[in-house]
């Protein structure tokens, strides 16, 4: 092999693996920051640890909702039909929150099992719904016989 190729190949296998490294990297980084999604009968079954960061998607239980005299905290409980999951949120909730309606909420649990929420999505209009909860929110139909909302 001549000099030349033999530069041209270290060259190559430099950028090559310069590449590698840093695609690696990346997906590391992305791993990290990636939330699940999280159903409350996922939440019962212990598959969330206390104090780790992740979404909350269900129904906002009817009758559920509170808020605190004086104070935007509100307080209120999502469920998927077959579990409950108590969630406290100290913000404004979206104009599209309401009693019934499917919501998905950024958050975490504390140690007294209320899931305090940093962020609180409600569902855009009524016919959307994120795939996950909708399959969990049938499974529940089936189980207990209500129907899930949506049209």
């Amino acid at each position: 092999m001549t000099p030349t190729r033999r530069r041209r190949l270290y060259l190559v296998l430099g950028i090559l693996a310069g590449a590698s490294l840093a695609a690696a990297l990346a997906f590391s980084a992305f791993r990290k920051d990636v939330t699940f999604f999280h159903t409350p009968s996922e939440i019962a079954a212990g598959k969330v640890q206390s104090g780790q960061s992740f979404r909350l998607g269900g129904m906002v239980k009817t009758g559920s909702f509170a808020r605190a005299p004086g104070s935007i905290e509100s307080h209120f409980v999502v469920t998927d039909f077959a579990h409950e999951v108590p969630v406290s949120y100290a913000k404004v909730l979206p104009d599209l929150f309401r009693e019934g309606a499917g919501v998905v909420a950024h958050g975490h649990m504390d140690a007294r099992g209320t899931f305090v929420a940093d962020e609180v999505l409600a569902k855009h209009d009524e016919k959307y719904m994120p795939p996950a909860v909708a399959r969990s929110l049938q499974h529940g139909e089936a189980r207990t016989g209500l129907k899930s909302g949506g049209s």
